[in-house]
């Protein structure tokens, strides 16, 4: 019987190549089993150059590893398949829309779309909600306004995902409107502080309430959470919203399947599960380091509460 499928996610890269490739290293320690297949969530920034003027200034401190992997100079371990953020270097990839390889083994999936990984039917959309310019035509981004445009999803690209269905993972950059809300209805005493409640946008939240995927990944926010969508009527959609990559235990998401059935998920790199079928996804489902922080970082261990 073929062993099951380790499927790792990573919250946003912002250039950090090298500490993921680490720490998916490790995951695969703890797992005992490679990682079969990465998906990144966005803002991955597959520049060449750090101080790239195409980036935000606030990013310029930040590394630019990719280059190594570009140039092959390094190479990934496993495959890695990522949508757009607001933070990428557009220019490159606006010439692949529909996706492609932008090094071996780093692909794009494009701006939106389904596709078959590792079996699994992955439903994407890359950017951001921006009202202005949901309606309007995507732009080569040749100047400073057009680069910011292009990391603002379109309505076309909403609607070219609309019609799928059966998808067990959606990948999104920024969070649906309302989860915050219903974090709060499942557990009016959460063990941690909620974000604002104004989080996401309405748009990738109609998107997730019509396909209803069975496990939706974000970021964007940069913020580890957890909570599902399961009233009556619809495919419950268990959602994981990933920290950008300053440390594994809320970045990096990983799940095992067999076939297409998640078998047990869990956070960062130790392998320990968090959720397996018949158990609640919530907040108490954060690794430990994200509960009960206190303002000098410390965490409290929680356990998961059955499904009832």
């Amino acid at each position: 019987m073929p062993e099951p499928l380790l499927v790792a996610a990573l919250g946003d890269i912002h250039g950090r190549f090298h500490r993921v490739e680490a720490w998916l290293d490790a995951l695969e320690q703890a797992r005992r089993r490679r990682v079969s297949l990465v998906l990144a969530v966005g803002d991955v920034e597959a520049f060449r150059r750090a101080d790239d003027h195409r980036r935000k200034a606030a990013k310029r401190a930040m590394p630019a590893e990719f280059a190594e992997y570009a140039d092959g100079v390094r190479r990934v371990k496993r495959p890695l398949y990522f949508i757009g953020g607001n933070n990428e270097d557009f220019d490159a990839l606006h010439d692949l829309q529909d996706g492609g390889e932008l090094a071996p083994g780093v692909t794009y999936l494009g701006r939106s779309g389904l596709r078959e990984l590792g079996g699994l039917r992955i439903a994407f959309l890359s950017g951001i909600h921006a009202p202005r310019f949901i309606d309007q035509p995507l732009k080569r981004p040749a100047t400073q306004d057009t680069l910011k445009q292009a990391g603002y999803f379109r309505a076309a690209e909403v609607e070219r995902v609309m019609s799928a269905r059966d998808v067990d993972v959606m990948l999104v950059h920024e969070w649906p409107r309302g989860i915050v809300q219903r974090a709060r209805e499942l557990n009016p005493a959460p063990p941690r502080p909620l974000p604002s409640y104004w989080i996401g946008n309405p748009v990738t939240r109609r998107l997730v309430d019509t396909v209803q995927p069975k496990w939706l990944l974000c970021g964007h926010s940069h913020k580890a959470f957890a909570v599902v969508l399961d009233e009556p009527g619809r495919v419950p959609t268990r959602i994981a919203c990933l920290d950008q990559a300053t440390r594994p235990e809320e970045s990096v998401f990983w799940m095992e399947f067999e076939g297409r059935e998640a078998l047990r998920v869990g956070w960062g790199t130790s392998g320990e599960v968090a959720w397996v079928p018949g158990q609640r996804w919530d907040m108490g489902a954060l690794p430990a380091l994200a509960l009960g922080r206190d303002e000098n970082g410390d965490g409290a261990n929680a356990r998961l509460s059955p499904n009832v």
